[in-house]
């Protein structure tokens, strides 16, 4: 499964090897990572890392803490591909989002024609509707067409 989120989660974060500031004012690095496996919050003083680092810190929180969150939250979701698309949501936004969102009550109840909406609704930030999330959420969508 990480082998079809890890394109998704580069396209969608990049890869950014010093730490910096994401949209939301958070510290980041690599691809998305605003904590390191030992549950080190990463400080924008933090030396950089490398490509490689990034991929296997990504995907140490991917199978540490995304992807068992979101097994256990959906159950019903029957593709890698609805999978991904849904670990890559919950990379995005968060646990608690994803536990009390519609959207997962959506895909339980195996309505799979109605998630691309309820994904579409997680597009906004305090400064309004972001175009990155838009693509991103349509992306997602695709795995539930």
């Amino acid at each position: 499964m990480f082998e079809l989120l890890l394109p998704m989660l580069i396209r969608f974060e990049g890869v950014v090897l010093r730490p910096y500031l994401c949209p939301a004012g958070i510290p980041t690095i690599g691809i998305g990572s605003t904590v390191y496996e030992n549950g080190v919050k990463v400080k924008l003083t933090d030396p950089p890392i490398t490509r490689e680092r990034a991929i296997e810190l990504c995907r140490i929180t991917v199978e540490r803490d995304y992807l068992p969150a979101v097994m256990s939250l959906c159950p019903e979701l029957d593709s890698p591909e609805r999978v991904a698309a849904i670990v890559d949501f919950t990379y995005n936004l968060g646990v608690s989002a994803l536990r009390t969102s519609t959207l997962r009550k959506k895909i339980n109840a195996r309505s799979w024609d109605e998630v691309p909406a309820q994904l579409n609704r997680w597009v906004h930030s305090s400064s309004g509707v972001l175009s990155g999330l838009v693509a991103r959420r349509k992306f997602e969508g695709l795995a539930f067409i």
